[in-house]
C-alpha cells in the first residue's frame, strides 16, 4: 500500500517528469491526476461507482486557512453530488467519506438525494466521518472502517454567545445545567448566583435544544431502519437503539470523541473491516493520501468528485 509519503513521491515524480508544467500529458494537473488514478482504482475492485467527499479539515501546516464554514456539511453539497451521480447509470455507490460533519438538515437533503438514486450504498471512511458525517453514514447499507478510522457522536451542538465569546455548546449541557439551575434556584441563597446564567437563556432555546436532539436520534433511527437493518424482524428496536446511544451526549462526554469499530460493532452498526481485501484497502488508502496532498498543497478546501473525474470543489478564497 502506498503510504502518505510514497503518493507524495509519485506525485512529485509525475511534476518533475511534466518538465515544470504541473499537468500531464493528457492536460490534467498532476495532483488531480494522482487522485482520480486511486478513486478509479477503488471503482475497479468494487465493480461499483464512487464518489469522494473529503474537506481539508484535519491538514495542518498549509499555508491557506478555511473558514469553518467551507469545511462543513452545507446545503451547497447537494449540488455536487448531482454533479458527480448524474449520468451515474448504476444503483449502486461507494462514498468515501472525510468529514468533522456540519449542518444536519443538509445531511438530510444530501442522504435523501443519493437514495433517491442509489439503492446499496457503501460508505468507505477512511480516517474520520464525524458529526453530520456519521449521520450520513448511517444511512448506508453497510460502513467500512479500518483500524484506525473513526465516527462520531451525533448529539447536536448550539453556537452560543458568551462573555468569553461565541462557543459550541451540546444541546444536552444546556438542557442538563437549565434542570440543575432550577433545583438551586429553590434555595434563595443561590438565586443571585444563578441568574446571570439564566439570562442567557431565550424563551426558545430549550424547545430548540430538545427538537434538535429529538431531530438527530430521528434521522439516524429512520436511515438505520430503511437501510441497513432493511427487512430484519428487530430492525425499528435495533435502530432506535443505535440512535440513541450515538446521540447520548452523556454517555460520549465530549461531541468530538472518535468512536472505533470495535464499539460501532459492539453496538450493532453493520461494519466491515477495510482490511479484509487488501487490494480495496490499499486503493481507498491511497485516496485519502493523495486527497490530504491536494488539500496541503492547493487552495482547495473541499473536494467531491467521482471515478470518471466529475468534479465539484470548494476553493479559499485567499483574502479570508
Amino acid at each position: 500500500m502506498p503510504s502518505w509519503g510514497e503518493v507524495g513521491q509519485e506525485i512529485q515524480q509525475l511534476l518533475g517528469e511534466s518538465g515544470g508544467t504541473g499537468v500531464t500529458p493528457d492536460g490534467v494537473s498532476v495532483i488531480d491526476h494522482v487522485r482520480r488514478k486511486y478513486i478509479r482504482q477503488v471503482s475497479e475492485l468494487t465493480n461499483r461507482p464512487t464518489v469522494l467527499y473529503a474537506t481539508r479539515w484535519t491538514v495542518t501546516g498549509s499555508p491557506f486557512v478555511a473558514p469553518p464554514d467551507t469545511l462543513s456539511i452545507v446545503y451547497e453539497d447537494v449540488h455536487g453530488f448531482m454533479e458527480t451521480l448524474h449520468g451515474n447509470g448504476s444503483q449502486e455507490l461507494n462514498l468515501i467519506l472525510h468529514s468533522p460533519g456540519g449542518s444536519p438538515n443538509a445531511a438530510a437533503a444530501i442522504v435523501q438525494y443519493i437514495r433517491s438514486k442509489i439503492d446499496n450504498l457503501v460508505v468507505y471512511v477512511p480516517h474520520m466521518a464525524m458529526s453530520a458525517a456519521t449521520m450520513i453514514a448511517c444511512s448506508a447499507n453497510r460502513i467500512v472502517m479500518g483500524r484506525h478510522s473513526s465516527i462520531g457522536p451525533v448529539d447536536p451542538q448550539f453556537n452560543m454567545q458568551t462573555n468569553l465569546g461565541i462557543r459550541m455548546v451540546p444541546a444536552q449541557a444546556i438542557v442538563d445545567q437549565f434542570e440543575k439551575a432550577k433545583e438551586e434556584c429553590a434555595d434563595p441563597t443561590k438565586l443571585a448566583a444563578r441568574a446571570p446564567m439564566l439570562a442567557q437563556y431565550g424563551p426558545d432555546l430549550l424547545m430548540a435544544c430538545q427538537n434538535a436532539q429529538d431531530l438527530s436520534k430521528q434521522l439516524v433511527t429512520e436511515w438505520l431502519r430503511t437501510w441497513m437493518f432493511a427487512g430484519e424482524e428487530k430492525g425499528d428496536e435495533i435502530a432506535a437503539s443505535i440512535a440513541a446511544w450515538l446521540a447520548d451526549h452523556k454517555e460520549f462526554k465530549d461531541h468530538g470523541r472518535p468512536i472505533s469499530r470495535s464499539e460501532a460493532e459492539a453496538h450493532g452498526l453493520v461494519v466491515e473491516p477495510l482490511e479484509a481485501d487488501q487490494r480495496v484497502q490499499d486503493a481507498v488508502l491511497s485516496v485519502f493520501h493523495a486527497t490530504s496532498h491536494t488539500f496541503s498543497a492547493t487552495s482547495c478546501a473541499k473536494v467531491i468528485e467521482n471515478d470518471q473525474g466529475k468534479a465539484f470543489l470548494k476553493l479559499i478564497n485567499p483574502g479570508q
